[in-house]
């Protein structure tokens, strides 16, 4: 049986130490075939905080697939905001924004829904739309189909 664990919003800067030692023994003992972390990882997108996130995805030891959240674009520093708003999630979880997992049991689909003019309302745009149904075409009958998105379509 394939297993997947999805992390969505744990806004690494307020997370406590209690619930991390609980997230880690759940993922023991699952051993998920693919860690997927669904936006807002980090509270204010500071460096530390995506180092945070991304030494706990590390424990966990599984294949990962990271999207970045609205949280997940500084706020505060504007040029940051419009110039490389995913500088940081990038140098945490590589230059995909939108990645993509294959295995014989999974497809597994990630949308970057943030917009780094908006602070809040995600989109999805005509094209993202049109490379997750090319994407969607190209599942095996054997393969979960996930799309993963962080704000609401």
């Amino acid at each position: 049986m394939t297993t997947l664990l999805q992390i969505s919003d744990p806004h690494f800067g307020t997370v406590q130490p209690d619930v991390l030692g609980a997230l880690l023994r759940m993922a023991n003992a699952q051993l998920p075939d693919l860690l997927v972390l669904s936006g807002d990882i980090t509270q204010r997108a500071r460096p530390v905080q995506f180092r945070a996130a991304r030494a706990l995805m590390d424990r966990l030891g599984a294949p990962l697939l990271a999207i970045p959240g609205n949280h997940d674009i500084p706020l505060f520093n504007l040029w940051a905001r419009l110039r490389h708003p995913y500088a940081r999630h990038c140098a945490a979880f590589g230059p995909e924004l939108e990645p993509v997992f294959r295995s014989p049991g999974l497809l597994v689909i990630g949308v970057n829904t943030t917009r780094a003019h908006r602070h809040e309302d995600g989109e999805v745009s005509a094209a993202q739309v049109d490379r997750v149904a090319g994407l969607l075409a190209t599942a095996t009958a054997a393969q979960l189909r996930v799309v993963v998105v962080h704000q609401p379509i």
